[in-house]
C-alpha cells in the first residue's frame, strides 16, 4: 500500500507539491491538514483519545479528528471522509478559521501545519474505528479548558493550541 501523501503549500496555503507523509514531518515541512471539532445540542464537544497504535502521541486526548486533504479534495470533504473513517459518522461541517502551527515531538518528527478547523453538529455515539481511536467523551468547552490547564500532558500539542483558538472563536460568536 503506498504511504498517504500530503500537500505541500506555502505561507498562503497555495499548493507547491506532495509529499509522502512521514517525509513531510520528518523534514517538518508546511503542509495543508484539517481539524474538525464536533458539538452537541448540549454545546459539549465530541473528543477522541488516539489508539495506542498511533505512531505519535498515543492514549492522548485531541478534537473529534483531523487528518490531512487529498490532492483535489475540498477542506469539507477531507473532513466529512476522515470523520467517517475515524469516528463512524457523517456530519455537516462548516470552516471557522485557518492558521499556521508548529510543534515538534519526542520522536523527531513535527508537525507544521497550514490547518483548517472545522465544526460540526451531532448527538449520537459515534461507531469509533479502534485503529485510529481508543476511547471518546463529551466535554463542556469550559471543562476542557479547565482539564488541558491542570493536566497539560493528556492532550496532544496540537490540540492545545488550538483549543485555545476554538475556544476564543466559539465564544465570540456568542
Amino acid at each position: 500500500m503506498k504511504e498517504e501523501e500530503v500537500i505541500l503549500v506555502n505561507k498562503e496555503n497555495e499548493q507547491i507539491g506532495t509529499m509522502p507523509k512521514m517525509e513531510a514531518h520528518e523534514k517538518a515541512l508546511l503542509h495543508r491538514a484539517f481539524s474538525v471539532f464536533i458539538i452537541n445540542d448540549k454545546g459539549e464537544i465530541m473528543l477522541q483519545q488516539r489508539a495506542a497504535s498511533k505512531y505519535h502521541s498515543p492514549l492522548l486526548w485531541t478534537n473529534t479528528c483531523c487528518s490531512h486533504q487529498r490532492v483535489g479534495e475540498s477542506n469539507i470533504d477531507a473532513g466529512k471522509r476522515r470523520l467517517q473513517e475515524e469516528m463512524g459518522f457523517q456530519a455537516e461541517l462548516e470552516e471557522l478559521f485557518s492558521f499556521i502551527y508548529k510543534a515538534p515531538f519526542d520522536n523527531g518528527l513535527t508537525e507544521h501545519e497550514f490547518d483548517h478547523v472545522m465544526l460540526g453538529n451531532y448527538n449520537e455515539e459515534p461507531d469509533i474505528n479502534s485503529l485510529e481511536v481508543e476511547s471518546w467523551k463529551w466535554m463542556s468547552p469550559e471543562l476542557v479548558r479547565q482539564d488541558i490547564a491542570k493536566n497539560p500532558e493528556e492532550y496532544t500539542v496540537w490540540f492545545k493550541i488550538i483549543f485555545e483558538k476554538f475556544y476564543q472563536h466559539l465564544f465570540k460568536l456568542n
